[in-house]
């Protein structure tokens, strides 16, 4: 389209918060530009190790345009094909967190001078993160951590400062996983709010719908034209295409942390604990989980030393210990505690799922261990 006729058409049309208009895909670049002039850190799906990361991109080409995914249990494999999708695969192991929740993040460091200690307080860096080609999925896992860090009891200071200064473009799933399950936790494929930007990819255009102030100012800058009748509907019959293609089911997901709780000692948790490795893979590709350790280190000199939180699971062996003993000595324990607080008492405590049914602790788990079957099948040897 040329310049002069999006122009006009701009004129046409007062953007507002759940405006949707179209762009061509080349004003993507346009739009990493933008966001790095404003200072922004820009952070996409790259290919990494032969899978979706997430990194820096500073321009389209950085996308892995082209690029399909198969998962299945156990299994994650990237291929390139004949399309032209920029956001055509599934993610991999990776998750948004690393960047709100930093695996490792000094607290404090204190030295010793003059026969005192000095101590500095760690203050977070002054860090502004773009995230573009977040999935419903993921932006439900971010609102779930937000609860868990930004509460009313505590606020987090790492995790609430570069959360605050997050900017985020959802990219709709128009091309679902088959170990995908979001559409029985209502995280997808379809975000509906919490977003600067959401973006449905077409064939030659993204369909663009604005979700805040901040994504009005963006549009604004970029060139535009208001979603076409005929680019909705398309954008329509795919997401509802997309929908049907979920299969991976989890049976009236609202009463699994009840069935959970009620069966705490069925002998159903010694077979899946006699299959689970302890690995942490699950927990370490969970966009939600959360668990932390603590580490204390000084120098050979006994003259300094710093404090460290580090990413940690609950299926490690050590962090259950403490004075006395370890209250989960054993597999079956462990797993039994993930799944029991990812899908039952989380709701208790923050007042919705732990999980968000991207599938990724299906696709990483060794044992090849699926959370659907799991809860399924212990409902079904319950019953």
């Amino acid at each position: 389209m040329h310049t002069h006729k999006v122009i006009e058409l701009m004129t046409e049309m007062n953007l507002t918060i759940g405006s949707k208009v179209s762009i061509q895909k080349s004003e993507l670049n346009h739009l990493i530009t933008l966001l790095r002039d404003f200072g922004y850190e820009t952070i996409g799906p790259k290919i990494h190790n032969q899978a979706i990361s997430y990194a820096v991109v500073e321009q389209l080409e950085d996308l892995p345009q082209g690029y399909s995914s198969e998962q299945e249990r156990g299994y994650y494999r990237l291929h390139k094909g004949n399309h032209n999708r920029y956001f055509g695969a599934a993610p991999g192991s990776d998750s948004w967190k690393k960047f709100l929740f930093p695996p490792r993040s000094t607290l404090f460091s204190a030295e010793r001078e003059n026969g005192g200690w000095n101590e500095t307080i760690n203050r977070e860096e002054n860090k502004k993160f773009a995230f573009m080609g977040v999935r419903p999925c993921d932006l439900s896992a971010i609102n779930i951590q937000d609860r868990v860090f930004i509460r009313e009891d505590y606020v987090d200071p790492i995790y609430s400062t570069r959360r605050a200064k997050a900017l985020i473009i959802v990219v709709n799933c128009l091309h679902p996983s088959s170990t995908c399950f979001c559409t029985s936790m209502g995280s997808g494929p379809q975000a509906t709010s919490g977003f600067d930007l959401s973006l449905t990819e077409l064939e030659d255009v993204f369909l663009v719908e604005i979700g805040s102030d901040a994504g009005i100012a963006l549009v604004q800058q970029i060139e535009w034209a208001p979603a076409s009748a005929n680019y909705l509907q398309i954008a329509s019959k795919k997401m509802e295409k997309s929908m049907q293609a979920v299969t991976r089911k989890i049976d009236d997901p609202q009463s699994v942390p009840e069935m959970l709780l009620a069966n705490l000692d069925h002998p159903h948790w010694d077979e899946v604990g006699s299959r689970c490795l302890s690995c942490t893979n699950c927990t370490l590709a969970c966009p939600t989980c959360f668990c932390w350790e603590v580490e204390d280190s000084t120098n050979l000199a006994g003259n300094r030393t710093q404090r460290t939180r580090a990413w940690d699971s609950c299926f490690n062996l050590s962090y259950a210990a403490q004075a006395g003993g370890n209250i989960r000595p054993t597999t079956r324990s462990r797993y039994r505690q993930w799944l029991t607080h990812k899908m039952g008492t989380w709701v208790e405590q923050f007042g919705e799922s732990g999980c968000v049914g991207c599938g990724r602790c299906i696709v990483w788990c060794p044992a090849k261990i699926d959370i659907t079957e799991e809860v399924n099948s212990l409902r079904e040897v319950t019953a």
